[in-house]
């Protein structure tokens, strides 16, 4: 009964979504002449994405005979397929890349493969090497994995140095949003075009919603108590989240309602924002000569908070094995591949150091040419994910784990909900306390499937 509501759930909320993506997936059978010699992988368009599109066909193609068919997608419309195809079992997929907020509620489903047993038999892959949060955070409530990291990560604040220097501010290590806000003042204008800092805009629970959370994590808010009591219109996520839409109205980057991770990378490596709060995976793209403008001269410090010591989300895009594969051996080496120490250095010699899909091995950081190239976000990528607590990541006590998420089916919805609101209020068509108060309502619907 459990497991069919929440198939119902997802199902019904991806619909729309679905049918908008529906001509741009790979599609057709999995396999090739019944031998498993081909596999459909469907993933985020991030960076680190496009890498492993170009190096998949001469490497891993090449050495397996293993032909790889990707379907790329932005994050929220690749949210909406791979829901779609694992909640209904649809079997279009062998692999999708998920993250630590779809891996304990479809594990508990049934939905994925386990994969811990794939990586102990493979030697080369280390399965000790990977970082304990990442691990804890892709691993269901039997303590098994379901999804092999392809990198990890938490979130901080990226700044032009440049700019700083000329208008004579110090960034500090440990920043205090309010101190941020200031900062964003100084420096909008600083360079024609320039705004003072970009924040995600995009309606979607893991687009605006991410670093919303974190704000209103560390003002003192939470989604819920832990007795499932809804707080989405309470003062302090209130007051978090007038601050958030306030600084981006004020400061932030042009179309901001419609911008989201891509797009605040691009005006961050174009030198169109002066700072940019989110994943602290943008760092490598950032220090890419061949893409950003402010290679060399970026500047990077702690999450900012307000009443928490830390407030950096944990995050892993990962590689998951829906249970209806008919090619789970091909997959795996796929994802074995995918997520190794030979794929990280194939990367770091064939694309540039900075560029290597990090966050979830600890010997990453030991390899010289990484800590050169990363010498200036590397470590505080590290310090970040570790000390990420999404047992307890706000002011008082919660329900569920999560940073920037709540760990139950109905947030995919109600998050994007909230949020297409919330990003309304930013480009002006609805205040905040208006989209608050529908966003209690939703939530107080949320929770009554949970309270006892």
């Amino acid at each position: 009964m459990r497991t069919r509501r929440m198939v119902h759930v997802l199902a019904t909320a991806t619909a729309a979504g679905s049918l908008l993506v529906a001509c741009s997936g790979a599609g057709g059978s999995s396999s090739s002449g019944g031998g498993g010699k081909s596999i459909n992988v469907l993933m985020v368009g991030n960076p680190q994405m496009e890498d492993i599109q170009k190096l998949t066909k001469s490497t891993f193609t090449k050495d397996t005979g293993i032909k790889v068919n990707f379907t790329v997608l932005p994050e929220n419309e690749l949210r909406d397929k791979v829901t779609q195809d694992i909640a209904t079992q649809a079997g279009q997929y062998d692999v999708a890349t998920i993250g630590a907020y779809e891996v304990p509620i479809w594990t508990k489903n049934g939905w994925l493969h386990e994969l811990g047993s794939y990586a102990d038999k493979d030697a080369s892959f280390d399965k000790a090497d990977l970082l304990k949060p990442i691990v804890t955070s892709l691993s269901g409530s039997d303590g098994k994995l379901y999804a092999l990291p392809f990198y990890g990560e938490s979130s901080f604040l990226m700044y032009n140095k440049d700019v700083m220097k000329a208008k004579g501010v110090t960034v500090p290590e440990h920043p205090t949003w309010q101190q941020i806000a200031d900062i964003a003042a100084k420096v909008d204008g600083a360079e024609p075009g320039m705004r003072g800092i970009c924040l995600r805009g995009l309606a979607g629970w893991g687009e605006l919603g991410a670093p919303l959370t974190t704000v209103v994590n560390t003002f003192g808010g939470t989604w819920f108590t832990k007795d499932w009591k809804a707080e989405v219109s309470s003062p302090a996520f209130k007051k978090a989240t007038n601050f958030y839409v306030d600084l981006v109205k004020k400061h932030g980057e042009a179309g901001a309602a419609q911008s989201g991770f891509t797009e605040c990378l691009n005006a961050m490596s174009q030198k169109k924002v002066a700072m940019w709060y989110d994943a602290t995976s943008a760092a490598g793209s950032l220090e890419d000569p061949s893409a950003s403008k402010i290679a060399g001269h970026v500047g990077y410090a702690y999450a900012p908070t307000a009443e928490t010591r830390s407030s950096g989300w944990l995050w892993s895009w990962a590689w998951a094995m829906p249970k209806t594969t008919k090619n789970a051996d091909a997959a795996s080496k796929f994802m074995l591949w995918a997520s190794s120490k030979k794929y990280e250095k194939l990367v770091g010699e064939k694309l540039g150091w900075a560029r290597v899909p990090s966050g979830k091995r600890a010997s990453t950081y030991a390899i010289p040419q990484y800590q050169k190239a990363a010498a200036s976000f590397g470590d505080l990528t590290l310090k970040s994910i570790e000390a990420a607590d999404p047992a307890n990541p706000g002011v008082q006590p919660r329900p569920t784990v999560g940073v920037q998420y709540v760990a139950i089916p109905e947030f995919q919805d109600l998050g994007t909900k909230v949020t297409q609101e919330i990003s309304a209020a930013i480009a002006g068509k609805t205040g905040v306390d208006k989209a608050l108060s529908d966003g209690q309502k939703l939530a107080e619907n949320v929770a009554k499937n949970y309270q006892k």
